[in-house]
């Protein structure tokens, strides 16, 4: 299915998250775990999660597309910051990237971006990076359409001692 025309009426409204989209964030990321990675996240984990950014904007912000016509959310992105000692600027982290599947291909993704990067641009970001599971081939594709390269670093973690990690 192939976006609208430019000169078209948006098919979502994208804005910033409040209280109320703590829900559907929260199921967004549990499936999207589920999704592209086979993880089943701890529930409570993850509204706990969701709704600590949602109360402390330091740490990160969603975004929120729901149909123009108005309605629940269809999809999220969160950011969170990163400062570059050797820009003098933040990169912005584009995370938890989810659009339901039946909303999928209608430009949902690409309105959640471009709201981001120009909330990125006003904030004087000097960039956007993301991150997609090895294998998520489709989402590789996806953010290769939207203008993201790969730009040959490779993501280490190290979780300390005792952490619950996934």
């Amino acid at each position: 299915m192939t976006n609208s025309p430019p000169d078209a009426a948006p098919a979502f409204v994208v804005a910033p998250a409040g209280p109320d989209d703590a829900e559907a964030i929260a199921e967004f990321n549990l499936r999207l775990a589920e999704e592209t990675e086979g993880k089943r996240l701890d529930p409570a984990t993850v509204r706990a999660g969701v709704a600590a950014v949602l109360a402390d904007p330091a740490k990160g912000r969603y975004f929120v597309a729901r149909p123009a016509s108005g309605g629940a959310p269809v999809g999220c992105l969160m950011v969170t910051w990163e400062w570059s000692d050797w820009r003098n600027g933040a990169f912005w982290w584009i995370q938890s990237v989810f659009v339901r599947p039946e909303r999928r291909g209608r430009g949902a993704f690409r309105q959640l971006l471009d709201h981001a990067a120009g909330a990125a641009e006003a904030a004087g970001a000097v960039g956007l990076r993301l991150y997609a599971e090895r294998e998520n081939h489709a989402a590789h594709a996806v953010y290769g359409r939207c203008g993201f390269v790969a730009p040959g670093y490779v993501v280490f973690e190290r979780s300390p001692p005792g952490a619950t990690g996934l």
